[in-house]
């Protein structure tokens, strides 16, 4: 099987010759260092480990040309409107027509950035909009639904120009909206401001038949995911979290096969040492390979603080365990 047919099954909890298996890519800084631990110059680690392409494809979803003011107030939102033209050329990666013939014949994953969630799409870079934002949701509740949804009618036109032309993998909404301890709004109010107005997009992933919808989210946003698979959801992908509250095993107990999982190795283990490795792999892994509809990838991108030693005993023991 190649990388798209491989993914393809797994998600369909189909029978792939084997797992998928992804990396988030290492960065030079990272390969600089590992080369004095060891790795050899010039040393391609996919050639040194399994591995499957994955590419991501991604648009521009901010406003253009960028507001020097952003919107706190419904008659504010014609300007932001206006900014948010999915017929703009400068909404497609470079080199678009050539991008789509390479597609044509691929044999990798290619996964599409639909949406960049809640607190993106509301303009919060810092502290003071995202405390101008939790105001808004008190104050002036209209507003912040308003906005949202210009912003996923917007999302959701883009998105039906690039389905017309080319046929993806996945779809991925990034939803960057946990803190340390819970998200950063109640499963109340996520519901009522953020998944309500996801539906426009989810209703175009539906209608050209894209079979994998990931919500992919970040530190601990436990207590949404009942109303993400709720809303239409069916993969969930957490990154760099809080193990405690986000540990799959849980969530695949809670929920099911209905969501399918890509993640959950606490990218931690890989700073801690062998043993640690070895524990949090096959303590986790097989029970939820069992149960197929599941990616297993370390929950973050590793960075130089992890030993190149550490890395190759992840490597080797996850093909160990998922090939057993």
């Amino acid at each position: 099987m190649n990388s798209r047919e491989r993914f393809r099954q797994t998600m369909g909890y189909g029978k792939p010759d084997r797992v998928p298996y992804f990396e988030e890519g290492i960065r030079d800084d990272v390969l600089s260092r590992w080369r004095a631990q060891g790795l050899a110059p010039g040393a391609d680690l996919s050639q040194m480990f399994p591995s499957d392409q994955r590419e991501e494809l991604i648009v521009d979803l901010e406003p253009l040309p960028r507001p020097r003011k952003l919107p706190t107030s419904s008659l504010e939102l014609d300007g932001l409107r206006r900014r948010l033209d999915p017929d703009d050329p400068r909404r497609l990666p470079n080199r678009w027509a050539e991008s789509l013939r390479a597609w044509k014949a691929r044999d990798h994953v290619l996964m599409l950035r639909v949406h960049r969630g809640f607190f993106l799409s509301m303009g919060v870079a810092e502290w003071s909009r995202f405390s101008e934002v939790i105001r808004l949701l008190i104050t002036n509740p209209r507003f912040v639904r308003d906005a949202m949804a210009i912003q996923a009618d917007f999302a959701a036109r883009l998105a039906d120009r690039i389905l017309r032309e080319v046929e993806i993998d996945a779809a991925v909404f990034t939803e960057p909206i946990g803190g340390n301890d819970r998200p950063l709004i109640s499963p109340q109010m996520y519901e009522d401001f953020v998944l309500a107005s996801y539906e426009p997009v989810l209703a175009v992933l539906r209608r050209h038949r894209v079979e994998t919808i990931v919500f992919r989210t970040f530190a601990n946003s436990r207590i949404l995911i009942p109303s993400v698979l709720k809303g239409g959801f069916n993969c969930l992908w957490a990154c760099e979290v809080n193990v405690d509250a986000m540990d799959y095993r849980d969530i695949r107990r809670e929920l099911g096969r209905h969501l399918r999982l890509i993640g959950g190795i606490d990218l931690d283990a890989l700073r801690h040492g062998k043993e640690a490795i070895r524990r949090e792999i096959e303590e986790k892994v097989p029970p939820l390979l069992a149960e197929g509809g599941y990616v297993p990838l370390a929950d973050g991108r590793v960075r130089e603080d992890v030993p190149f030693e550490n890395y190759v005993y992840y490597r080797r023991l996850l093909e160990q365990v998922t090939r057993a």
